[in-house]
């Protein structure tokens, strides 16, 4: 399968912007994931581009979508208000385009967070549950854990993909977290992968192996739900 198969999408924001997006359908798919894109690199990214095609090879469709600053090129991220307003209108675009099959919202570091806050705010319609692809849960050497604050607002059950190497989510500070949020929760941990799931040559293991874990890990939990 490769990303050429992509269907290229504009969903409307509002009533003065639009964002790019791209629909990756995977043959008999059991749920479909409004994957938002990390602060850095947008929706077309190496990285992100993989994993929709390997959960698509898993049975899981994608969504992926700009943010509208990365769509203008801009490195600074938008405002909370209109990430979140992005976020909506990326699950009301999916829920359309696959109204059969269960919705599930998340994305990479930043753009997880936009969804979750985005979530506890105002439950996004039909989304039964929340994906994290490394959560950013503070600055890398400035460890604390007020970002997840927002998360005991989030009614719907929650995967949290982590590597254990991440500096921007101290397993010392995140498993609390995860227990706090009781039944919620689930935290699978990627062992030795960093914030980008990149693992050393010493670890014996490749890229590519820790996000097919991922994928697999996220697959296997979607079907819970």
């Amino acid at each position: 399968m490769s990303d050429a198969v992509a269907q290229r999408l504009t969903v409307r924001v509002d009533a003065s912007q639009t964002v790019s997006a791209l629909l990756l359908e995977a043959p008999r798919a059991h749920a479909c994931l409004v994957l938002a894109h990390g602060a850095g690199a947008g929706m077309e990214h190496a990285s992100l581009s993989a994993m929709a095609m390997d959960l698509a090879r898993l049975g899981v469709t994608t969504l992926r979508f700009q943010f509208p600053y990365m769509e203008r090129g801009s490195k600074r991220p938008d405002a909370p208000p209109l990430c979140h307003a992005t976020v909506r209108a990326a699950v009301a675009t999916a829920a359309r385009l696959a109204p059969k099959l269960p919705l599930i919202a998340g994305g990479r570091s930043f753009g997880g967070r936009m969804t979750s806050q985005a979530q506890a705010l105002q439950p996004l319609p039909g989304v039964k549950g929340l994906a994290f692809l490394a959560f950013p849960l503070h600055p890398a050497g400035k460890p604390a854990d007020e970002r997840a604050g927002h998360l005991s607002g989030v009614a719907v059950p929650m995967l949290f993909l982590q590597g254990t190497r991440d500096e921007l989510a101290s397993l010392t500070l995140l498993e609390p977290v995860i227990q706090r949020l009781g039944r919620h929760a689930t935290l699978h941990l990627l062992s030795e992968a960093d914030h980008s799931f990149h693992v050393p040559a010493r670890s014996g293991r490749k890229d590519s192996e820790v996000r097919d874990e991922a994928a697999r890990t996220l697959s296997e939990w979607a079907r819970t739900l």
